[in-house]
């Protein structure tokens, strides 16, 4: 139609370099732009409707194995996970090999997308995983003659799955790829549906760590002098397969519970990391989204944030290692569980009352709102959302455990007053860290501004004299001092408060990541909900809670440079 001619006329530049897949829906549009726009929501479509099919399939496999063990194996479950493994290596150095590598096939990349924090957590993790997996290599290959050999292959394929995909990810993270759009889209989706599963499996497979705790339970029980029928009903399956009382299996035990965090952390932070890939494919960049200077990094005009984030982060080292120390042993004391509860509800209030403040400042600086269109901020406020939800709910599990059993007790009215502190804290510091998020950057006084202004002022339409122009500038600049000057009192603060807060949430990440699990070995919880419930809530809580803390000190960093 003439529509159609006049449309591709007008922008045959666009066209001419990038081409869609001719999809179905592409013969039936009025125009170029909106063909373009059907094409890719067509593809995304297609390809979300492949991922959740590969999600169900696998939950239930999963599923299937939690409640029915007879017809379902976890070899089964393991082999499935292999497949999908297994097909996403191959999509993946296929597009390391083939599509990064044709002409136009990278022509824009996402300055916001693969921050070096969130790149640098991906090999951390991957790391970490990979150890985790040699640990269960290790650990199934002493115990051969009552372990299935499927306990060998897959954490072998699955170190081979890491390395592959951490590579891929820490080179083309920011891809904006132009070229085979729908089969990429599938390759990330079908990325995306087994890093979900293996998180799912991660969280419901309590297998090993049965049989450790029915070991432990029996180390105990024999130091009491007590008789093995006192076992729970589930060590009773596991004691034919019994790790020898050797220093390299307690070595590969230890190691496998002190790294299990790790590997669902890189399954959630590799899903994040891909969705933005996903979003990005054929996503053309005009030149106003590209920064021209990237904010850096100044620890100027900051005092006060540094030191009691400084202090909080010295503070709760020595509580975590008092707690390590006390936890590994038989017999953890009850005091340090009040220190290491005490020492979270004195700074939850104040993490709680510098979002607060550092919220009201937005309010009242009335900055501008940054409405660009932006794939990598929306899924960071997506994800601070979603994984708040990881502490809130262990949070209102344990309300509930504690007020039904007796909150009068010390330690039980110690972990409801964390509980509730945790709640309120997570809420105000997504609030906060969101608001700044969406404000636009402000750009201090500076030559430029005015070298444009005095270039306007004596090349523009009406000619003035030298005084009058003089005169105009200083009041422009008194104008602007005084402004700058009047809002700089606010600036200072929020710095403050992002970067104390940045410092407060390092600490409250590592403590639960290297193994600081008193949620879990308290027990009063556990004895309220069963060993097994609990275990799910608690793999499902707490890696969230991890990825939480870690997502949270990215976007206060966001914060604290764009102040």
């Amino acid at each position: 139609c003439h529509h159609c001619k006049s449309k591709s006329a007008s922008a045959p530049t666009d066209t001419s370099k990038i081409h869609y897949e001719k999809f179905w829906l592409y013969r039936h549009c009025s125009s170029v732009q909106q063909r373009d726009r059907q094409a890719q929501k067509a593809g995304q479509l297609f390809s979300g409707l492949l991922a959740m099919n590969v999600v169900f399939l696998g939950s239930a496999f999963i599923s299937s194995m939690i409640f029915n063990q007879v017809a379902i194996t976890l070899a089964d479950v393991w082999i499935l996970l292999s497949i999908l493994k297994v097909l996403c290596l191959f999509w993946i150095i296929y597009y390391l090999l083939g599509t990064s590598r044709q002409p136009h096939a990278v022509l824009y990349r996402d300055s916001h997308a693969g921050a070096i924090w969130i790149r640098g957590s991906v090999l951390l993790f991957g790391m970490c995983s990979i150890l985790l997996n040699v640990f269960q290599i290790g650990y199934s290959t002493i115990l051969i003659h009552c372990k299935s050999r499927v306990e060998i292959v897959f954490p072998s394929i699955g170190i081979l799955f890491i390395c592959t995909q951490a590579y891929f990810l820490w080179h083309h993270s920011k891809d904006c790829i132009q070229v085979q759009h729908n089969f990429t889209r599938c390759g990330l989706m079908l990325t995306i549906a087994t890093n979900l599963l293996l998180w799912l499996l991660a969280v419901t497979n309590d297998t090993l760590h049965v049989e450790i705790e029915s070991q432990l339970r029996e180390v105990e029980q024999r130091f009491a002098g007590k008789a093995p029928s006192s076992h729970p009903h589930w060590c009773n399956e596991t004691t034919l397969c019994t790790c020898p009382n050797t220093t390299i299996c307690k070595v590969f035990q230890k190691g496998y519970i002190l790294l299990y965090p790790f590997n669902t952390e890189y399954c959630l932070v590799c899903c994040s990391v891909l969705y933005v890939m996903w979003k990005n494919v054929g996503r053309r960049i005009s030149h106003h989204h590209v920064p021209h200077t990237k904010p850096k990094f100044k620890l100027q005009g900051v005092v006060f944030g540094p030191l009691l984030g400084t202090a909080a982060v010295i503070i709760g080292a020595c509580v975590f290692m008092m707690y390590q120390i006390q936890a590994t042993s038989l017999a953890p004391s009850r005091q340090v569980f009040v220190i290491y509860y005490s020492y979270y509800i004195v700074l939850l209030p104040l993490m709680s009352v510098g979002a607060v403040i550092g919220t009201i400042i937005h309010a009242l600086e009335k900055k501008e709102l940054d409405t660009l269109k932006n794939p990598t901020r929306s899924l960071d406020v997506v994800l601070l959302m979603g994984a708040a939800l990881g502490q809130i709910g262990m949070s209102y599990f344990s309300i509930v455990a504690l007020v039904a059993t007796d909150p009068r007790d010390l330690l039980n009215s110690l972990i409801l007053s964390y509980s509730i502190l945790l709640i309120f804290q997570n809420i105000t510091q997504n609030v906060f860290v969101i608001d700044g998020l969406h404000r636009r950057r402000v750009t201090p006084p500076g030559k430029e501004e005015d070298t444009k202004e005095q270039n306007r002022e004596a090349y523009g339409q009406r000619r003035v004299s030298v005084l009058e122009l003089g005169q105009e500038i200083r009041k422009a600049s008194l104008s602007y001092i005084h402004t700058y000057s009047h809002l700089s009192w606010k600036r200072r603060v929020l710095r403050e408060i992002s970067f104390f807060l940045v410092l407060c949430n390092i600490i409250l990440w590592v403590m639960p990541t290297f193994g600081a699990h008193p949620v879990f070995e308290n027990g009063m919880e556990r004895s309220f909900y069963g060993y097994s419930t609990w275990f799910v809530i608690v793999n499902f809580g707490l890696p969230l809670g991890v990825f939480y803390r870690m997502h949270s000190v990215g976007g206060l960093l966001e914060v604290y440079v764009t102040a």
